[in-house]
């Protein structure tokens, strides 16, 4: 598995898999998350192919992974929540089938990644012009910024989306 020997992973693996496990679980409330994150953390080492036997610190290499992978899991809850909120308003949402239900969150999870990796200002653009119609115009005065500067991040913001799209269905 690691450089042609499997045992390398496995010693790394039941060494650190007690220890991460309790990470996890004094940052979650629920044990079967903890576990599933934890897992995930070990599959995360497993595919960035590193050599195990060259991690100085292997404590706080996982620590870094389990943060980041917390973080993620955090973010989810958070849109999840905001979904079931807004749920509660719109009665269409309520008649949509599981699978509906389902497809919407992720959706929402990817717009929340690709809202997330741009500027300030062309997150608001992107907000402004697509979710509550404002004119370019109107948005560059909010901004303090050119109507051609609002087409840069409007520009900035499809191409992101484009990319997440892109990585998703990969």
């Amino acid at each position: 598995m690691q450089n042609g020997v499997p045992s390398l992973f496995s010693d790394f693996y039941r060494q650190h898999h007690g220890w991460l496990k309790r990470f996890m679980s004094r940052h979650l409330s629920c044990q079967h998350t903890a576990e599933d994150l934890t897992q995930d953390s070990f599959i995360r080492l497993i595919s960035r192919r590193e050599n195990l036997s060259q991690i100085d610190s292997p404590r706080a290499y996982l620590t870094t992974i389990a943060k980041g992978l917390l973080a993620n899991y955090w973010r989810r809850q958070d849109i999840e929540q905001a979904y079931l909120e807004a749920q509660k308003h719109h009665t269409e949402l309520e008649s949509a089938s599981a699978e509906e239900h389902y497809e919407l969150l992720e959706r929402l999870y990817q717009l929340d990644l690709m809202l997330k990796n741009l500027p300030p200002k062309a997150r608001q653009a992107f907000l402004m012009s697509r979710i509550q119609g404002v004119r370019y115009q109107d948005i560059a005065l909010e901004l303090e910024v050119s109507e051609r500067m609002v087409k840069k991040y409007i520009a900035q913001a499809m191409l992101q989306c484009l990319t997440v799209q892109t990585e998703a269905s990969v």
